[in-house]
């Protein structure tokens, strides 16, 4: 169970520790970063609480661990329940939900629509929204033999349907499966140049991806990371953190005082980190904050046996 907990845990403490300080300006956080959980910053809310990425995550999983697979419609209802009944949050309050996310989730309420038919398909509508809350998808298709490309289109399209949104998606859940396969970051990240993104992209899709499948995101200037809402922003602050840094902590520090979404950004980062350190290397003292741990600890207990029936289901 231990890399779905460390995922899992990892994501969530990032979101946290995100979450006081969200769209905060860059230059204000480098002067006085931020190196510990706090709250009562952005939103009205304690110390230790998640935000729309992890309840949008801990939605996926329940889904996953009710079906016992992929139900596109199941999971839409689980956002549902989500954003009017305050499930799976941490103090039972709902806060920060993206505006596509909402409108995309609103259609599936109202008509007699398929989920996968709800997600917005503006250019202008490529938030972050769906990539947040892939980290279980990349799990799923770890453990199972299910067509990656298909489940991550679909499970986006959910909220956001637009090309640029679901790439950014394929390549985070690519990068995901390298690293639960034992590779290293780096070579993780080499790999995830080497897909033929032309079997599923246009060349201006792909073209928007190029600071990360050309270039080395690494090697950019700080200047020229932007850290917003923006899906390829986010896919961009989360890679040049995970490859410029050496633990749990120095990753999550880096890339909540980027500033901006800085709960998103954190939140990826975290599950990034979790999979890389363990949850071992977590300080204990962002653990001992966190609201409802033993809830996330059963979650992914609970959607790790569910994975574990998958892979023998694949054999």
């Amino acid at each position: 169970m231990s890399v779905v907990r460390d995922s899992l845990i990892g994501f969530a403490i990032g979101d946290a520790i995100g979450v006081p300080i969200e769209f905060e300006h860059r230059e204000k956080l480098l002067k006085k970063p931020v190196t510990s959980m706090t709250g009562y910053g952005t939103y009205s809310v304690p110390e230790g609480v998640w935000s729309d990425d992890t309840s949008m995550t801990l939605a996926t999983m329940d889904s996953i661990i009710r079906q016992k697979k992929i139900d596109y419609d199941d999971m839409a209802s689980c956002f549902l329940d989500w954003l009017n009944n305050a499930s799976y949050t941490a103090t039972n309050e709902v806060f920060d939900i993206g505006i596509s996310t909402r409108q995309a989730l609103l259609r599936f309420h109202e008509g007699n629509i398929k989920a996968i038919e709800c997600g917005c398909k503006n250019e202008f509508e490529n938030g972050n929204g769906s990539l947040m809350r892939m980290l279980p998808i990349a799990l799923y298709c770890f453990y199972s033999d299910a067509d990656i490309y298909e489940v991550v289109k679909f499970s986006s399209s959910i909220t956001h349907a637009h090309e640029i949104s679901i790439m950014g998606c394929f390549i985070y859940v690519n990068y995901c499966l390298y690293l639960l396969k034992g590779l290293d970051k780096f070579t993780s990240y080499n790999m995830i140049k080497q897909i033929d993104y032309h079997k599923y992209f246009s060349d201006d899709i792909i073209n928007v991806y190029q600071s990360i499948l050309i270039d080395n995101i690494e090697s950019y200037p700080i200047d020229y990371i932007k850290s917003t809402g923006y899906v390829k922003d986010t896919l961009d602050s989360v890679f040049w953190v995970i490859l410029n840094s050496n633990s749990y902590k120095e990753a999550i520090i880096g890339s909540i005082n980027l500033g901006g979404d800085t709960d998103t950004i954190g939140a990826i980062t975290g599950s990034l980190a979790g999979i890389l350190y363990g949850k071992e290397a977590i300080p204990i003292k962002w653990l001992r904050k966190m609201k409802r741990l033993d809830y996330l600890e059963d979650m992914a207990k609970k959607f790790d046996k569910v994975l574990i029936k998958c892979k023998k289901m694949s054999n």
